[in-house]
């Protein structure tokens, strides 16, 4: 994926007030004590640093982005705060560096949309999720599909919604990555964008337990 575009928005955006979300992913995700949490799109840091908090010591969590500015931005916030249970790093949705079966909870606000190959970003997700963990994402959907002339323009795509799927290709695509028990938490109403409608929303899902998959 060229990721010229969204590094250099994002990374303008880093040191800006705007709510750079489009969804509660984090409010519904509840992380507990001593998990492992990933965001993917971590920005500025505040989602992780919050969830920081939630794990407590005995958990971690991980901030991916792809923006130097963003990183930069999350890495000197939890130094100044002196927060330790965080680690923020650069890398493509599509091959993310954490080892197999690491993570208990995904959470990711408005990213995923960027992803030029979303079924490999879900089976990334997939392969670091434990058996029994869970995601929590909020993203874009499109009423229709994005036309070309939008889908295939670096800003538009930077932007949040040339780059989103419809909701039914969305979810088919979340299940190929062998993730099931999917639910929708939250939808907003349809906006234009382009000559189309998208809306965000906000879907639960889980890894299947080794349980489940031995049927016990």
């Amino acid at each position: 994926m060229d990721t010229t575009a969204i590094e250099s928005r994002y990374s303008e955006l880093a040191e800006s007030s705007c709510c750079l979300s489009c969804g509660g992913a984090v409010d519904h995700a509840r992380p507990r004590p001593g998990e492992t949490c990933l965001d993917l799109g971590s920005g500025r840091g505040t989602d992780v640093l919050r969830m920081s908090q939630e794990v407590g010591d005995d958990g971690f969590v991980w901030g991916i982005d792809v923006s130097d500015g963003m990183l930069e931005k999350a890495r000197s916030t939890a130094e100044a705060l002196g927060v330790a249970n965080v680690r923020f790093d650069k890398s493509e949705l599509e091959h993310l560096p954490l080892p197999k079966e690491s993570v208990d909870l995904v959470v990711s606000n408005c990213v995923l949309n960027h992803a030029q190959d979303k079924g490999a970003v879900w089976k990334e997700i997939h392969r670091v999720l434990k058996p029994g963990g869970r995601f929590v994402v909020s993203d874009i959907v499109a009423s229709a599909t994005v036309p070309d002339e939008y889908r295939r323009d670096p800003e538009a795509v930077a932007e949040c919604w040339a780059g989103a799927d419809t909701l039914e290709v969305y979810l088919e695509t979340v299940e190929s990555a062998g993730l099931v028990e999917l639910e929708i938490l939250e939808r907003s109403q349809p906006y234009p964008k382009g000559k189309i409608e998208v809306s965000s929303f906000t879907l639960q899902g889980w890894k299947p337990s080794l349980r489940r998959c031995c049927g016990g």
